[in-house]
């Protein structure tokens, strides 16, 4: 369970420190997503995720501060998740194989869309409050994908690359968002325009 536990930088008011703690965290983290599919985050409330939870209040209290700090929780553990799965999904695939690289990147993403609850609300940023806009979890999103990639087919991950990075996953992200607009499944004719759009913009960092 202790893997399904966010890093401390997560807005976490305390760190669990025993099993039971890390278990207790992981389900209000699970409630929390599973509220997000149902009402949407700005019908979220830390007593509807006690609630949901089994727990109470003060439990969430415990971990966070409010419902932002909860959702940019779930936001660092689906990253970590998006990464590990990453990590399998590229050892299977040739340095030299850059398109196939990129390809897992996208058939990851998309896969954690169509499945993992809550991810469709928050993906790897919290809710988008005024004050942590959504390019800032593109950015974050962005620099651990250049590093990724850039030790993936060794090189490194110099300034041109992590602009072109950081370029793919903004116009990724637009895409993407009017492909699941379109089709709750997410269109697949918009997917394969975004799949041909990133090969094509990558290839001049990358060839």
């Amino acid at each position: 369970m202790m893997d399904d536990v966010p890093h401390t930088s997560a807005n976490l008011r305390r760190a669990p420190v025993q099993q039971r703690s890390a278990e207790r965290l992981a389900r209000i983290l699970d409630a929390c997503a599973a509220l997000l599919d149902e009402i949407g985050y700005e019908a979220l409330s830390t007593r509807a995720v006690a609630e949901r939870a089994c727990v109470p209040i003060g439990s969430v209290y415990r971990f966070f501060t409010d419902k932002r700090a909860l959702a940019e929780a779930l936001a660092l553990r689906n990253l970590r998740a998006y990464e590990e799965r990453l990590a399998v999904r590229l050892a299977a695939v040739p340095a030299s194989d850059w398109r196939a690289a990129i390809d897992a990147l996208l058939d990851e993403y998309l896969a954690m869309r169509r499945s993992v609850p809550g991810f469709a609300q928050v993906d790897f940023g919290a809710g988008a409050p005024a004050d942590d806009p959504r390019r800032a979890a593109n950015q974050r999103l962005a620099d651990r994908l250049a590093d990724r990639l850039a030790e993936h087919v060794g090189r490194d991950p110099d300034a041109g690359l992590r602009r072109a990075i950081l370029v793919g996953v903004e116009a990724a992200d637009a895409l993407l968002q009017l492909a699941f607009r379109c089709d709750p499944s997410g269109d697949p004719e918009i997917v394969a325009e975004t799949r041909v759009l990133l090969r094509a913009y990558l290839a001049r960092v990358l060839d």
